[in-house]
């Protein structure tokens, strides 16, 4: 080894080579190794060396300081004597140094080959107190508390610190052993004050023995965790050994993991997870044999597969929603622009409480089909639950687990085959539920679509709480009548009664030919159905509110062109209005108003049915008698009072209507309402009944363009009755010119469409003399028969 150049100089007695140090506080009486490789650190050593003369060590304030200024130093440090030295081959100089005592720095000196600087000697006053004496016992205690907390320390270091007297040496020595902040430690080096200095000792001793204890503590409690997960590994082990040797295959260790890692991944609550894994643990101590293996692995399937994460959520784009309705929808203007209103509350407030929907209307006029509407332009997941004929509570709430064959109710599984947690989700036929011995599943409906307890819907087979505030429910019926009140309570009505002529045939135009050549494998170009063709079909085939059947007859248009076509593929079919006799068969419809009015005694009304407006007939006739009201046609309670009341009307009136009071004597009056295998029922015939019996009396017949509807009172008012939009719908298919509409109900035309208003004229009554004057012809007394009792 290449020995250190000689040097020519001594240091005055108040001046120190230096080392400064990056990350090391040296306390006096205290023996530590020391490595150095700066150039004038190492040439500290070598001056120290060859003078036997004391360094000085004291601790730089910024580690990543190469060249320390007086700045950059921490001006109390510890004066050192090294008493071993051994260089290293990779240039490296360690030296084991022995504390002596603290100095303080005054200033540095530049003219030599290391650091050095002008110092003064801090002596420690000893002068020994009962505090003092009281605080080192305390520290010797603490220390060898600590001691037994650490593993590893040689008895060496406890003996030491028993033989150690001094209070101030027994500060340093326990000062230096502390696993504490280097800050910190160079505060106990600059505490003078012996009592201060072993308080704060005492103080840093206390706060480590705590983190040992909870060190030693949590080391311990997982070291037992470690213990019972291997007894338990262990024990499993033998279990499938024992099965094994019973014939009990328990080895579904994959199906295990199966599920533990699908929990994992679902997203489930804490608490909702917790109880997950409390099933899986007792389905993976069961027997694969046992009858309850498979209803519990069903049911955590269940768990893992339900959508629990809310999904990120599209904005919502108003535009393109109206592009969408616009292109699946023709006509329903008012629906479409509420449609589009729940939109645009929707986007503004994503997370409020949306309003349930609730389309109210006949077959066929696309209720279903407006909620698949909805669905794409929320860009989310639309399912639909059919409630019709749901008789079983649980059908809503799912079976309890404890059934054999149990299930989730409709609502949890229509939410697992959307997969999502803020789907669309039709109800749909929300009036056909029944209620049974079982429950009334209505009352479950209260539960679902209430926003204020929907948030933690319980299905009786999860057994937990399931998040459906998220869910878009809109729900569907023919009757509202037929839902019940506390229901109907929580949903917007949105009534689509029907469509007119005009809009059946632009619906045909824009979607039905369309989906039936598809759906009959033709080309647009092979078949050619005409605008007359589908008019006639609509006017002499179809009589309804919506357009299933009329789709169904070009359905039959269209499979008669395909079988043309497939015998003769060059084949191009045009169908007109007259060929239609010839595919369909004879018109189904005609319209018989002028036939079935050309007699006196009969009326035309106006009906409202679950399908939609239809139009009838009510048909009076006299015979000999005593005097009795006889009435046919399986009509209701409210319908034969009607016809009692127009009965006594038309006789109160005779004078006015210029009836002979004896035309009355000596007969019955039959009231016949045709159609007699379908039930009829309700008040508004009232009008059409008092004009059949005011023209079989006054023998003048009801112009066959007329209907009517509206209820009476014995003085002769008409009151206002509901259904008029689907009423006049009805008038204008069936060909009718007239409708006498009581004048109450005039404000409810204005649902009707703009096309249907201005085909018909509109007389409103206020009184049956009103009627009696626009409904019944001028008598023809040249041809009145003279009228014979038989």
């Amino acid at each position: 080894m290449e020995q250190p150049a000689e040097l020519k100089f001594e240091l005055p007695d108040n001046v120190i080579a230096l080392i400064p140090m990056r990350n090391v506080v040296l306390f006096p009486h205290v023996l530590m190794p020391i490595a150095v490789g700066r150039d004038k650190s190492i040439a500290t050593i070598e001056y120290a060396l060859q003078t036997n003369a004391p360094i000085g060590i004291v601790l730089q304030r910024d580690a990543s300081v190469d060249n320390p200024e007086l700045n950059d130093l921490c001006l109390v440090g510890t004066i050192a004597k090294i008493v071993r030295h051994i260089s290293a081959t990779d240039g490296m100089q360690h030296i084991v140094c022995q504390g002596m005592e603290r100095f303080q720095i005054k200033e540095l000196i530049e003219e030599y080959p290391f650091l050095a600087a002008r110092i003064s000697r801090i002596e420690e006053i000893s002068q020994p107190s009962t505090q003092t004496e009281a605080l080192a016992v305390q520290l010797r205690e603490r220390a060898t508390e600590i001691l037994s907390l650490l593993p590893g320390i040689p008895a060496e270091l406890g003996h030491a610190l028993q033989t150690t007297r001094a209070p101030a040496q027994l500060a340093d020595i326990i000062a230096s052993l502390l696993d504490t902040e280097i800050s910190e430690k160079q505060m106990l080096l600059e505490t003078i004050d012996i009592e201060e200095r072993l308080q704060k000792v005492l103080k840093l001793l206390a706060h480590r023995i705590e983190v040992l204890r909870l060190s030693r503590e949590i080391s311990e409690r997982t070291k037992e965790q470690m213990e019972d997960r291997e007894r338990k590994f262990l024990l499993r082990e033998q279990l499938k050994a024992i099965q094994k040797e019973l014939g009990e295959d328990g080895d579904h260790g994959q199906e295990i993991a199966q599920l533990d890692e699908a929990i994992t991944k679902a997203g489930m609550p804490p608490e909702i997870e917790v109880q997950t894994r409390k099933e899986l643990n007792r389905l993976q101590r069961m027997p694969t044999a046992s009858s309850e293996y498979s209803m519990l692995h069903t049911y955590l399937e269940w768990m893992t597969e339900l959508p629990w994460r809310l999904p990120e959520e599209a904005p919502i784009d108003l535009n393109l929603a109206r592009e969408i309705l616009e292109a699946d929808h023709f006509g329903l203007e008012r629906v479409k622009q509420r449609i589009i209103e729940f939109l645009a509350v929707q986007k503004l407030k994503p997370h409020g409480r949306a309003p349930i929907l609730c389309f109210v209307g006949p077959p066929g006029v696309g209720k279903t089909s407006l909620g698949q509407s909805i669905a794409r332009a929320l860009q989310r997941s639309f399912v639909r639950v059919s409630l019709g004929g749901i008789h079983d509570e649980a059908e809503m709430r799912g079976h309890r687990r404890t059934y054999v064959g149990a299930m989730p109710g409709n609502i949890v599984q229509g939410i697992r085959k959307a997969g999502a947690r803020n789907c669309v989700m039709m109800l749909d036929e929300i009036d056909k539920m029944t209620v049974s011995i079982h429950g009334d599943p209505a009352a479950a409906l209260l539960e679902i679509l209430d926003p204020e307890q929907n948030s933690t819907f319980r299905d009786n087979y999860l057994g937990v709480p399931f998040d459906l505030s998220r869910v878009i429910f809109i729900a569907t019926a023919n009757v509202i009548d037929q839902v019940s009140p506390p229901v109907r309570d929580r949903m917007e009505i949105i009534d689509l009664p029907g469509y007119t002529r005009e809009e059946k045939l632009q619906i045909a135009l824009r979607y039905l030919l369309h989906r039936q050549q598809e759906a009959n494998g033709l080309h647009p170009h092979q078949c050619e159905l005409t605008v007359a063709a589908l008019d006639s079909l609509i006017a002499n085939y179809t009589r309804e509110a919506g357009v299933r059947q009329l789709e169904r007859e070009i359905g039959r248009i269209m499979r008669y062109t395909a079988l043309r076509i497939a015998e003769d593929a060059q084949l191009q079919v045009r169908v007109d209005a007259s060929d239609l006799d010839t595919i369909l068969g004879p018109a189904k419809y005609e319209h018989e108003t002028a036939a079935r009015t050309s007699l006196p005694g009969v009326s035309t009304g106006l009906a409202w049915t679950p399908v939609g407006g239809d139009i009838l007939f009510i048909e009076a006739t006299r015979v000999s008698g005593s005097g009795r009201l006889i009435l046919t046609g399986q009509l209701g309670d409210v319908m034969k009072e009607s016809a009692q009341a127009a009965l006594t009307l038309v006789k109160a009136r005779a004078n006015e209507l210029d009836i002979p009071v004896s035309m009355f004597e000596g007969i019955d009056v039959h009231l016949h309402v045709p159609a007699g295998a379908i039930p009829k029922d309700g008040p508004s015939a009232g009008v059409a009944m008092f004009i059949a019996l005011a023209s079989l009396f006054t023998n003048r017949p009801v112009h066959h363009e007329v209907a009517m509807t509206g209820e009476i009172s014995l003085r002769g008012l008409v009151l206002p009755v509901g259904g008029i939009k689907e009423k006049v719908l009805a008038a204008q298919r069936a060909g009718l010119q007239t409708v006498l509409l009581p004048v109450r109900n005039q404000k409810d035309l204005h649902d009707v469409p703009e096309t249907a208003k201005s085909a018909m004229q509109y007389i409103y009554l206020e009184t049956v003399d009103d009627a009696v004057q626009a409904a019944l012809c001028q008598p023809n007394y040249s041809t009145v028969p003279e009228f014979k009792l038989v």
